[in-house]
């Protein structure tokens, strides 16, 4: 990545889903290269504000746009829940297929620099059904960084795996997207303290986004540490209060 990665600023920004009015005179400023977290249940709109935030989606009013004035088309990388992985393709061309459908010559060495770093050097030839889930993510995270965007919307994308795997790609993720403006969609309390260095909660009907108090330390910060422990459970009481009985 070489230009340093802008803040995202949305204003009065509106968002229906399906008829449902689900944001109104949304005022939010994503900071620059950091991870920032947006925590609410299933169903809140997660999803919706994330496919608005990378040009997917219409907004029904206002406006997303990045600080620095620069448009954002092209400069965001997205990364879902799912890995997208093409059946059909190696693991080092699904990683360059973002190449290949632009035309543009892909550069091997980077991508097997990318893999090497994501553990999965001695997989290059493997097909997607040769990994387990775990490494299909490792694959899906590679392409993200192969893009080389400098935003990087993160649908929750390590859900469906087992704990010890999340955590493991939690870390990777923390390591190999610094820098970056990152934003992540959850609704796993640890996730948000292990990784969210701005913390988000969503909750209400329209929904309200509040800033929630971001546990000391760098990312990713220890499952175990006490700060982690209780910023989890007081993120856990809150969204149990917005939910109602």
């Amino acid at each position: 990545m070489t230009a340093p990665a802008p803040a995202l600023r949305l204003r009065d920004l509106a968002v229906a889903h399906g008829g449902r009015a689900l944001f109104t005179g949304l005022d939010l400023t994503l900071p620059a290269g950091v991870f920032s977290v947006l925590l609410g249940s299933s169903g809140v709109g997660k999803t919706s504000l994330l496919r608005v935030i990378a040009g997917l989606d219409r907004p029904a009013a206002g406006t997303v746009a990045a600080d620095d004035g620069a448009r954002l088309a092209g400069r965001v990388a997205w990364m879902g829940q799912r890995d997208l992985l093409q059946p059909w393709a190696r693991v080092i061309d699904n990683v360059m297929l973002g190449d290949r459908l632009r035309g543009r010559r892909p550069d091997r060495d980077r991508a097997a620099e990318l893999l090497r770093r994501m553990g999965l050097a001695d997989r290059l030839t493997a097909l997607p059904a040769e990994l387990s889930g775990g490494m299909r993510q490792r694959v899906a995270l590679a392409r993200t960084l192969y893009e080389d965007r400098p935003v990087v919307l993160m649908d929750e994308p390590f859900s469906a795996l087992d704990s010890v795997t999340r955590a493991r790609m939690q870390d990777l993720a923390a390591e190999t997207l610094h820098g970056r403006t990152v934003v992540l969609i959850t609704h796993d309390p640890l996730e948000a303290c292990r990784l969210g260095q701005e913390i988000l909660l969503m909750a209400g009907d329209p929904v309200r986004v509040a800033g929630i108090a971001v546990p000391e330390g760098a990312v990713p910060r220890p499952a175990d540490e006490e700060s982690v422990l209780h910023a989890q459970g007081v993120l856990l009481r809150r969204m149990l209060d917005a939910a109602g009985p």
